[in-house]
């Protein structure tokens, strides 16, 4: 790797500048687009596993370089081997015990991915869905009465946890517990989450809370088989092969933190954008059934809820005529993807018919895209027809953002409505 390159001057490596809300974070974004879109940055500022000998990497800023990328898994590495897939190093224990396969290249994600995926039959979809349904109704129905609660808490984080819980067979008793870990997972990078820990040892308790709870069910369910996912998982079986425990408990920890995410976080960006843009709002209550598809796809791109993933180079190649050698990383950002002015019309505007919208808030495709899209998407169409129509004069106060480079996260948001009756 060539000793003469120099680090862009526009810092989107440090903590400070991953503390700024989103808004701030999106015009360095925007001027990299335009003026640079592939650019060689500092290594990133990491309290969890400091490498003086990182040399940096590659930022994909644009729509079109991220999908060229997420397409080309035989040039651009996800495996542990190469490093994994976040923008700092982590631990190897992490990468094996908590990224399952999303840390992984061909021909092992292909089987695991095939494996996992065979556990999702219609009939279990079918019965996803009406979980989801009822699950959505009875959040709106335990707030309705309030008047005044943290969205977060008691909406957007509530219903993505349950239904995780309810389709892998998480006993009651430990969902509040699963819920916290996988918080804990990707909140180690805010100072307000840690306290006076060590972000390292929040992250290992994290996962070993994770792997405790998935090992004690995963051999119940051996013992006992039920009609849930873990059952599924444990027993599924494809060309003589099945996945091992450790496997399914990566799996696990992935399944709780991706998808809590995931709709957790677009929930609660969306809600605050259907009040700063009030006519889409009246347009999705005047037509729900008619528009809600297009705006779920709009709900993702606006929030962008998985802000980065990284790929390392196997060979010597390029990105839009920037050499990039082998063992380089290059590291993909999403939300600067998804608000791409050549491929989004007027992107700073939250447009619930924008079509097309081929965003990547499921990742850019490839091998990679998001398995659990469609399961997001459900939850999501469920919750807001739930909000929309019976919490009709909701107002939302000023969210308090997540610091930290994965995960683009509100930690706190306020809404008020008129209390009302559950069920009303």
């Amino acid at each position: 790797m060539p000793t003469t390159r120099t680090f862009d001057p526009l810092d989107i490596s440090s903590h400070a500048f991953w503390a700024q809300p989103p808004a701030a974070r999106d015009e360095v974004f925007a001027r990299l687009r335009t003026e640079r879109p592939v650019s060689w940055h500092r290594p990133a500022e990491t309290d969890l596993m400091p490498n003086s000998a990182d040399p940096g990497f590659w930022a994909l800023t644009r729509h079109a370089d991220i999908v060229a990328a997420s397409r080309n898994a035989e040039v651009f590495a996800s495996g542990q081997e190469f490093g994994g897939v976040m923008l700092e190093d982590v631990p190897a224990e992490v990468l094996e015990a908590a990224h399952s396969i999303l840390a992984m290249d061909a021909p092992r994600h292909v089987k695991q991915r095939k494996l996992i995926s065979s556990v999702f039959t219609p009939r279990r979809v079918a019965r996803i869905e009406d979980q989801i349904r009822n699950q959505a109704r009875l959040v709106v129905d335990a707030v309705a009465p309030l008047g005044e609660i943290d969205f977060v808490e008691q909406v957007a984080a509530r219903l993505p946890m349950w239904t995780i819980s309810e389709m892998i067979g998480i006993p009651e008793a430990d969902r509040d517990r699963v819920a916290a870990a996988a918080g804990a997972m990707v909140s180690w990078n805010d100072p307000d989450f840690i306290g006076d820990g060590e972000p390292i040892g929040v992250l290992f308790n994290a996962l070993m809370t994770l792997h405790a709870a998935a090992s004690e069910l995963v051999a119940q369910r051996r013992a006992e088989p039920a009609d849930d996912l873990m059952t599924a998982l444990a027993q599924a079986e494809l060309d003589g092969e099945r996945l091992t425990d450790g496997e399914i408990a990566a799996f696990f920890v992935l399944l709780c933190v991706a998808g809590n995410d995931t709709t957790r976080q677009t929930s609660s960006h969306t809600i605050k954008a259907l009040q700063d843009f009030p006519e889409q709002r009246a347009a999705l209550l005047a037509d729900y059934d008619g528009l809600v598809g297009t705006a779920v796809e709009e709900f993702v791109r606006w929030a962008s809820p998985v802000m980065t993933f990284r790929r390392t180079a196997r060979i010597d190649t390029e990105i839009d005529g920037q050499p990039i050698a082998a063992g380089e990383k290059i590291v993909m950002f999403y939300r600067s993807g998804n608000q791409d002015e050549s491929v989004f019309d007027t992107p700073r505007r939250f447009d619930i018919a924008r079509k097309p919208n081929n965003h990547v808030g499921f990742g850019g495709g490839g091998p990679h895209f998001c398995l659990g899209s469609h399961l997001a998407r459900m939850q999501l169409k469920a919750l807001f027809r739930e909000l929309l129509f019976r919490l009709p004069d909701l107002r939302v106060g000023e969210p308090e953002y997540l610091a930290g480079n994965f995960i683009n996260g509100i930690k706190r948001l306020p809404v008020s409505f008129t209390p009302r009756t559950s069920g009303g």
